[in-house]
C-alpha cells in the first residue's frame, strides 16, 4: 500500500523543515560543548590536553561511522526510528556523564554514545526528510537545516558555560540529560506518516515512506563521484575540527575571559548560520567550485588572524577570526549534501549520505587528536594551525579536480 502524501503546500515544508533545523542545531550543538568541559575535564581529572581531546577524537569517529549507521536505519526504519533513538541515546549518555571518573568512560558514553546519538537526529535524517519536500530550492532549503548547526553552536556552548560556572561541569552534563529526555517524549507525538511521505509534486518517489529508484550503496561506492565527496568532507573535518576543539583555551591563554571566549566561539557559531544559508543560496547561482573556493578563502583568513593573536592581542585580528571561521565554517556543507542529495537520489541516498560522512568524522577526529598531540609535542599551536590550513588545502583541491563535482553546476544549466 503507498503511502498517501500531503499537499505540496508551503506550510507543510516549512514545518518539516523547522523539525530538522532544530534537531540539527541539538545534534551538533551538544557535541560542540566539549570545547568548554575541556579545561574543567582536564584540571578536575590531571588529565593532558591530548587525552582530554582524545574523548572528542572518539566522538568524531563515531560521528562518522554513526552516520551509516543512521542512514542504514532510516533507508530501513524511516525517519522516526532514527530520532527517538537518537534522542534516547543522547539522553543516557550524558545524564550519565557527570558520574564519570576515568577517560574510557568518557570515550564510551560521550564519545561513541554521544556520537551516534547526535549522528541519529543529525544531518543524515535532515538531507533525505528536507530531498522529499523540496526540489526546486533544494539547495537553499538544505542550506538552511545545514546551517543549523551553527544556530546550535550558538545557543549551547555559551549556555553550558554558564551552567559549568554555576553548577559544575557534573550538573551542567545533568541538564544536557534531562533536555534530550524531555525532547524524546515530544518525538513520540509528531505525525510521523505526514512528516515521512513527502510533497506530492516532488519527484524524489517514495513508497510506504521510503525513497525508491537511485543507486544503491554498493553501487555509489565504486564511482569516482563518492570518493571525491569522502575526501572533501574528510581534509575539510581536518582543519576546521583541528581548529574549533582548541579555540576556546587558545583565546583563554592569549588572556580572554573563559566566557569571553566561549562567547567568541559561539558567534563563530552564529556567522557560520548565516554563512551556509549565504553559500547554499549562492550555489543555486554560481558554479559551486568557485563558491567553494570562497568559502575556503575564508576559513584561511580567519586560522591567520588567530594564529596572529599570539604576537598582538588586537580587535581587528579577533574580529577576522570570528568572522572568517564564522562565514565559512561548514560552508561546504550545504554544496556537497546538495550534489549529493542529487547525484544519488533514491533507494540508498540516506546511506550514501551516511557512508560519506565516516569522511567527516575521521577527518575530525585525526585533526582534533593531532592538534592536540602538537600542541603536547611543541608546547604551542603553531605545528597545529600549519597542520590545518594544509587540509584545507587539499579539501579545496578536490572541489577542481573532480569532473562531477567541478561541472555539477554546467550540467544542470544545460540540462
Amino acid at each position: 500500500m503507498t503511502a498517501k502524501a500531503p499537499a505540496a503546500t508551503w506550510w507543510l515544508s516549512a514545518l518539516v523543515l523547522a523539525l530538522c533545523v532544530v534537531m540539527t542545531a541539538l545534534s551538533r550543538g551538544s557535541g560542540e560543548t566539549f570545547s568548554v568541559f575541556l579545561l574543567p575535564l582536564s584540571g578536575h581529572f590531571g588529565w593532558e590536553r591530548a587525552s582530554v581531546a582524545s574523548v572528542y577524537s572518539v566522538y568524531m569517529v563515531s560521528l562518522g561511522f554513526g552516520s551509516l549507521l543512521a542512514g542504514l536505519t532510516f533507508d530501513r526504519f524511516g525517519a522516526r526510528f532514527n530520532y527517538l533513538a537518537g534522542t534516547a541515546v543522547l539522553a543516557v549518555a550524558y545524564l550519565l556523564a557527570g558520574r564519570l571518573q576515568t577517560l574510557w568512560q568518557f570515550s564510551l558514553m560521550l564519545g561513541i554514545g554521544g556520537g551516534v546519538g547526535a549522528a541519529m537526529i543529525g544531518l543524515v535524517p535532515t538531507q533525505s526528510l528536507v530531498a522529499r519536500w523540496y526540489h526546486k530550492r533544494l539547495s537553499t532549503a538544505l542550506s538552511v537545516g545545514y546551517a543549523s548547526q551553527g544556530l546550535g553552536t550558538l545557543m549551547l556552548v555559551p549556555l553550558v558555560q554558564i551552567f559549568i560556572e554555576s553548577s559544575g561541569w557534573q550538573n551542567a552534563y545533568k541538564y544536557l540529560g534531562w533536555g534530550f529526555a524531555a525532547l524524546f517524549v515530544l518525538m513520540l507525538l509528531l505525525p510521523w506518516q505526514t512528516i515521512e511521505a513527502g510533497a506530492v509534486d516532488n519527484p524524489r518517489k517514495t513508497r510506504d515512506g521510503k525513497a525508491v529508484g537511485g543507486m544503491s550503496l554498493k553501487e555509489a561506492i565504486r564511482t569516482r563521484a563518492f570518493w571525491g565527496f569522502f575526501g572533501i568532507f574528510s581534509f575539510t573535518a581536518i582543519g576546521i575540527f583541528g581548529i574549533s576543539l582548541q579555540s576556546v583555551a587558545y583565546l583563554i591563554a592569549r588572556g580572554y575571559s573563559e566566557l569571553e571566549a566561549a562567547f567568541a566561539f559561539g558567534m563563530v557559531g552564529m556567522l557560520s548560520f548565516a554563512g551556509m544559508a549565504i553559500t547554499g543560496v549562492a550555489a543555486e547561482y554560481w558554479p559551486r567550485h568557485l563558491v567553494a573556493s570562497v568559502s575556503y578563502s575564508f576559513s584561511l583568513a580567519g586560522m591567520a588572524a588567530l594564529a596572529l593573536l599570539q604576537w598582538e592581542i588586537s580587535p581587528i585580528l579577533l574580529i577576522i577570526y570570528i568572522v572568517g571561521l564564522g562565514l565559512s565554517s561548514g560552508a561546504r556543507g550545504p554544496i556537497i549534501t546538495t550534489l549529493m542529495a542529487e547525484y544519488f537520489s533514491g533507494k540508498g541516498q540516506a546511506s550514501i549520505y551516511g557512508a560519506a560522512n565516516i569522511g567527516q568524522g575521521l577527518g575530525a577526529a585525526l585533526g582534533a587528536f593531532t592538534a592536540g598531540l602538537l600542541f603536547d609535542l611543541t608546547g604551542g599551536y603553531n605545528a597545529g594551525f600549519g597542520f590545518c590550513a594544509a587540509a584545507l588545502l587539499c579539501g579545496l583541491t578536490l572541489f577542481w579536480l573532480i569532473p562531477e563535482i567541478r561541472h555539477a553546476a554546467l550540467r544542470e544549466k544545460g540540462a
